[in-house]
This record gives structure tokens, C-alpha cells and sequence, in this order.
């Protein structure tokens, strides 16, 4: 008997299910089943193509807007070793500039903060927050230089989501195009209307593309994360790919796993054990049980435990979206939940010119209370080396996970150069949207 679908599961829920969750049409089969080369994660040439032809024409999320409440509030953005400054100007506009001084280069703005001026600190050339010339120390000595050259170099910006993105190429597409199915996807679950309530980021001894593939499929959950088998329908994930440029996981919790057998676990200790992983993360639940379908329940008890925490109305919330694993991504590296639990991102990037080594970052985003103030998005709490997932107390559920996948990636990264065949094999439909990435990764550096 075959396990049931994800779309089985919807068909259970509670309450009326919306048209966002429903399967995307089945491209994976047009992908083929051809292997990867191993080179792709551990080639110097690989890396400088992609550093070369696709960084440079993506949109990349660089930063959260409440993170530039104001006039001169700015954040620097680094990928590879090129380095952007997001900042607010007078205007109330956002821009992003090249961090470096037209003069001899000096980078200008380190981490994030407030200034009034941007100021050069090798000779004191300063900049207006809108990145035009304010002060030039001896301009008598730089008549040959057109004014309009000591302008900062901008790059395009927009956002979506409460989100800032950039872009290098000017020839590139609106971010609106570029994001295809997701904003007509999140109107339900705005992520606008959340605040950035923890974000922990670390340096991880793996290629980027590495460590963002480990969090694409649900195939890894039985040998990687055996604890949660009870409440997750690993195996009858559903994987959906939308045009070039976005895909989506779709994993059912309060759902045992296929891999336990036709017979499955018990309702009651579904909700059980779900319910002891929330006390543990210190979420909200009512403690009532009840009894009957769990995902019913567990809907039930996060559905009032929402309504108590952001004084809203979720009664047409489905258990799906209170539940589940909604993960999107965005190429090449952005990864944000759907649904409406505090809301996980994703977001990897090469640490660096190190083949073999990335920055994996994770932030949770809270809703809102209705009308309530917006709280000040917290700093990037950095891991050092051999500081666990664990030890970042506000990622109190998710940060044992985290741990464990930490437990493959560097041999991932290890075993890719000491392949013997130097091929990668991926599953026709488990590990499709890593065939994806893949896909659109060749088209831009075909280009």
C-alpha cells in the first residue's frame, strides 16, 4: 500500500486549503538523470565561473529593511570578495553602493550601523548618504577628475517582503520577474509583516552549494535526524519547481514517517511528542491534548497559541500552514519558509575565495502583533568554530537539527575530493531541486 501524498494530507486539514499548496506541474521528469560532477563543489575553475558569470547578475538578499530604519542607517553586504554598502539616503530612498572609495579604493563602511556622512578614512573624502560628493580635501588637485566621477558607484536595489535585494548588472531583470511565483505565494503569508527576532550565522568547512543542498530535500531525515521520524512525513515529501529561478519542499508534520511501517505511530503520541519538542523551544501550547487526527489538534493548539501571541485571527490558518515545512528557495542561495510559524530563513554564501569553506546564516522572523510596534530586528550572533548550532539559545528547537547536518557537511566536502568516480548521483524526484539548481546555475555561466 503506498504511503499517503502530501496532497492526502490536505486533504484531511481542517480547514479550506489554498491554491498555493497545490502541486506545481511535474517538471522534474524533463531534468533527466544524468550525474554531477563532483567538480562543481571542489574546482578552483568551477568557482571563479560562477564568481565570474552568475554572482554578479543575481539578485541576492543582502539585508532585512527595519535594519535601515533611517537616514544614514546602513548595512555592508559581502559575496566573494566583493563588498556593497545597503543604505538609506536622505530621502528615505534605499541604495546600494560599491564599498570602496573612487580614490584609491579604501573600503569605506564595516558591519552595520548609523552615520551621517560617509567618510573615507585613508585621506577624509566624505560622500551624502545618498551617495553624492560632499567633501574633497585638496579638490584643487583633482581638476582633471569630472565631478560627476566622485559620485559612489550604485547597484540595483529593491525589495520584496521586508527584505532588501541586490543586483550587480544593470542589464539584469526587476526583482518582480526575477521572484516568479513568490510573491503571489506569500500574500497569504506575509513576510512584511514580521520582524527579524534572531539571525545566527557560521563559517562551515564546505562549499556553499554543499551545505544549501543539505537543506533541499527531506530524503536525509532517516539517517540524519532519526528523533523526528514519529512527526514528519519525510519520504512522501512533495517537491515543486517553478521556472528557473524558484523551487519549494512541501513536508508534512504530525505525520509519521513511511519509513515506520503501514501500521505508523499513534495519533496521540504524535501530538505527544510534537507538543514535548515545543515546551522544549519554549512555543506556546495550550496542553490540551485532545484526541483524534493529530494534525487536527496540533492545528488546534497552535492556532489558539497564534492568536494569544500576535492578537490576530488565524481560525482560516490550516494546520498545513501552522505545521509544516513550506520551504522555498530562491536562486542561488536565499531560503524562506512559508506558513505561519515564526518563519525560518536560509541564506549561504562562499566565505570568501575558499572553495571549500561557506557562511551559512539563519534567522527566525516573528509576525507582528496587530497593532503593535516593530521591534528592533536583533545583530548577527556569530558561532565561532567549535561553538555548536546548540549554544545559540534563541534557535531553541531548530539549533539540534542544525548540529546534526553539521555532522555531514564537512565529510560531504571531504569525500567529493576523494571520490573515486568524481561523479555526484541524485534521486529522479527526491532530489530534484538540486537538479534544478544545478540547471539554472549552467544557464548563467553558459552566458
Amino acid at each position: 500500500m503506498a504511503p499517503p501524498t502530501y496532497q492526502d494530507y490536505l486533504a484531511l486539514d481542517s480547514r479550506a486549503i489554498p491554491d498555493v499548496l497545490r502541486p506545481a506541474p511535474a517538471l522534474h521528469e524533463a531534468l533527466g538523470t544524468q550525474p554531477l560532477d563532483a567538480a562543481r563543489y571542489t574546482s578552483r575553475e568551477f568557482f571563479d565561473l560562477e564568481c565570474e558569470r552568475m554572482w554578479p547578475r543575481v539578485w541576492q538578499m543582502a539585508c532585512r529593511e527595519e535594519e535601515l530604519p533611517a537616514a544614514g542607517s546602513f548595512v555592508v553586504y559581502e559575496i566573494v570578495e566583493r563588498s556593497f554598502v545597503v543604505m538609506r539616503g536622505p530621502d528615505g530612498r534605499l541604495r546600494a553602493f560599491h564599498n570602496s572609495c573612487p580614490h584609491r579604493g579604501r573600503q569605506l563602511l564595516t558591519g552595520q550601523g548609523h552615520v551621517e556622512r560617509v567618510r573615507c578614512g585613508f585621506h577624509g573624502i566624505s560622500w551624502a548618504t545618498d551617495g553624492s560628493l560632499q567633501s574633497l580635501p585638496c579638490s584643487w588637485d583633482f581638476a582633471h577628475v569630472a565631478p560627476g566621477d566622485w559620485a559612489l558607484s550604485e547597484v540595483s536595489v529593491a525589495t520584496w517582503g521586508g527584505f532588501v535585494f541586490l543586483n550587480m548588472d544593470p542589464a539584469a531583470p526587476p526583482l518582480d520577474e526575477y521572484l516568479g511565483v513568490l510573491p503571489a505565494h506569500f500574500a497569504r503569508w506575509p513576510l512584511e509583516q514580521c520582524w527579524k527576532s534572531a539571525h545566527v550565522a557560521k563559517a562551515i568547512d564546505c562549499n556553499w552549494k554543499v551545505a544549501q543542498e543539505a537543506f533541499m530535500e527531506s530524503y536525509h531525515v532517516i539517517a540524519t535526524h532519526p528523533q523526528i521520524l514519529g512527526v514528519i512525513a519525510d519520504a512522501n515529501s512533495q517537491y515543486d519547481l517553478y521556472g528557473d529561478h524558484v523551487s519549494r519542499n512541501l513536508a508534512a508534520f504530525g505525520a509519521p514517517s513511511p519509513h515506520l511501517g503501514e501500521e505508523g505511530v499513534p495519533q496521540r503520541q504524535i501530538v505527544d511528542q510534537m507538543l514535548a519538542m515545543w515546551r522544549k523551544g519554549q512555543a506556546s501550547a495550550s496542553g490540551e491534548q485532545g484526541a483524534g487526527n493529530a494534525r487536527a489538534v496540533l492545528g488546534d493548539i497552535s492556532r489558539r497559541a497564534f492568536a494569544r501571541s500576535y492578537e490576530g485571527d488565524f481560525e482560516a490558518a490550516t494546520d498545513a500552514e501552522l505545521l509544516d515545512a513550506i520551504v522555498y528557495n530562491l536562486f542561488p542561495n536565499f531560503s524562506p519558509w512559508g506558513g505561519f510559524a515564526p518563519n525560518i530563513v536560509y541564506r549561504w554564501r562562499p566565505n570568501g575565495r575558499d572553495v571549500g569553506s561557506c557562511i551559512m546564516e539563519v534567522m527566525i522572523l516573528k509576525r507582528l502583533p496587530r497593532g503593535g510596534r516593530r521591534p528592533a530586528p536583533v545583530p548577527t550572533h556569530w558561532l565561532g568554530e567549535s561553538e555548536p548550532w546548540v549554544s545559540a539559545e534563541e534557535l531553541p528547537i531548530l539549533g539540534a537539527v542544525i548540529d546534526q547536518d553539521m555532522q555531514n557537511m564537512p565529510y560531504v566536502q571531504r569525500g567529493l575530493r576523494a571520490s573515486a568516480r568524481g561523479k555526484v548521483q541524485l534521486g529522479r524526484y527526491q532530489e530534484c531541486r538540486i537538479r534544478h539548481h544545478h540547471r539554472t546555475l549552467d544557464r548563467y555561466l553558459e552566458r
